[in-house]
């Protein structure tokens, strides 16, 4: 009797303690509206819509930690993206927004796999949407909410510095977008292929914060108008400060670019400037107004956007949003509230999008 009350003293301990050693989370974001816009084709016609992942990409996911002792750790995260309207998302990629697996303890994080870029980790604090799918700095250039594919990535924090980098094999241009079978852009013998790097350092303290960021893509051997010498390079500076309950962001984002150009043509170089102001009205009511203005070097085409939107938070993780936005053009530039090449060159749009987000 004696053995059986210790045997079972010692797998109720070991459960216990297997429990406190590794842990793992389901998690997930639905987000969907509706959604109107003016000037949505040539003909300047209006467009009523049902649209998904309006303030943040609709996704779940899961996430885990396990304690290997001597202050070392196993990480891992799987995160899928979808659309609530169709059910469907991100081209067939199963898990397309995170894959990965890593080891942590206390000098950093060193994780393998489908990742987000150094943009994405640390500039997205300082843009007053958050990088919203829809009316935010994500509209002038997606790359600032990239993810690279075969990356290798490094993530310390020391205090108020937060440092990243990372290198990708291949960053995922020629992987099939649809359901189908994929192909490796890795080329056998071409080690600038289809690369990027990148890294950056964020300092927050107290009401301040300010990051520094750069990225850098290399052109993919096989895609037409391609060459693997030819690079994107970015760099953004931003930073923040608080005031009681609100925030003032500004931002800066700097690129020279010759992937795709004709050798020998001159390079695309552009820039993006944003200012922004966030404010807590309330404990559920909040304010968000950005500005947003691209400025292309190589030529008058230099639209800018306003945004606003007004949150309440019906309870602890559900919340409602009402967004407008106004992009204007110039000089047959193209920018739409959801991005360039949205518009017929030259019209102007504006938007409004009613949106309803829980997490979980």
């Amino acid at each position: 009797m004696k053995k059986e009350v210790y045997v079972g003293t010692l797998l109720a301990l070991g459960s216990q303690l297997a429990a406190a050693q590794s842990s793992a989370t389901l998690y997930g974001v639905g987000d969907v509206g509706v959604e109107y816009l003016t000037h949505a084709d040539a003909g300047g016609n209006k467009q009523l819509r049902m649209t998904s992942g309006n303030v943040s990409g609709s996704r779940w996911g899961l996430r885990g930690v396990e304690d290997l002792g001597s202050g070392n750790k196993a990480v891992y995260a799987l995160e899928s993206g979808f659309d609530l309207d169709t059910g469907m998302g991100q081209g067939g990629r199963l898990f397309g927004r995170q894959a990965y697996v890593g080891l942590e303890r206390e000098w950093g994080r060193i994780t393998l796999g489908r990742q987000q870029n150094a943009f994405f980790d640390l500039l997205i604090n300082y843009d007053p949407t958050g990088f919203a799918t829809r009316y935010s700095a994500f509209m002038l250039d997606p790359v600032v909410v990239g993810r690279y594919d075969n990356t290798a990535k490094y993530t310390g924090k020391f205090g108020p510095v937060t440092a990243v980098a990372l290198y990708s094999f291949a960053r995922g241009t020629t992987v099939s977008s649809g359901t189908g079978s994929t192909s490796s852009s890795e080329s056998p013998g071409d080690v600038k292929s289809d690369r990027a790097f990148g890294g950056g350092l964020e300092y927050a303290a107290g009401a301040f914060g300010a990051t520094v960021t750069y990225d850098q893509q290399q052109g993919t051997a096989g895609i037409a108008g391609q060459l693997s010498g030819q690079t994107d390079r970015r760099l953004a500076v931003a930073a923040s400060y608080l005031l009681g309950q609100s925030t003032i962001s500004v931002g800066y984002r700097w690129l020279r670019g010759t992937i795709g150009v004709v050798p020998g043509g001159e390079a695309r170089r552009s820039d993006i400037y944003w200012l922004g102001y966030r404010t807590q009205l309330s404990p559920a009511l909040g304010l968000t107004a950005a500005g947003y203005y691209f400025n292309d070097r190589r030529s008058g085409r230099d639209p800018w956007s306003l945004a606003a939107s007004v949150n309440y938070a019906l309870s602890r993780r559900t919340d409602a949003f009402l967004i407008a936005g106004y992009a204007r053009n110039k000089a047959n530039s193209a920018l739409g509230l959801n991005g360039f090449g949205t518009v017929t060159p030259g019209q102007n749009q504006t938007g409004l999008t009613v949106s309803l987000r829980h997490k979980f």
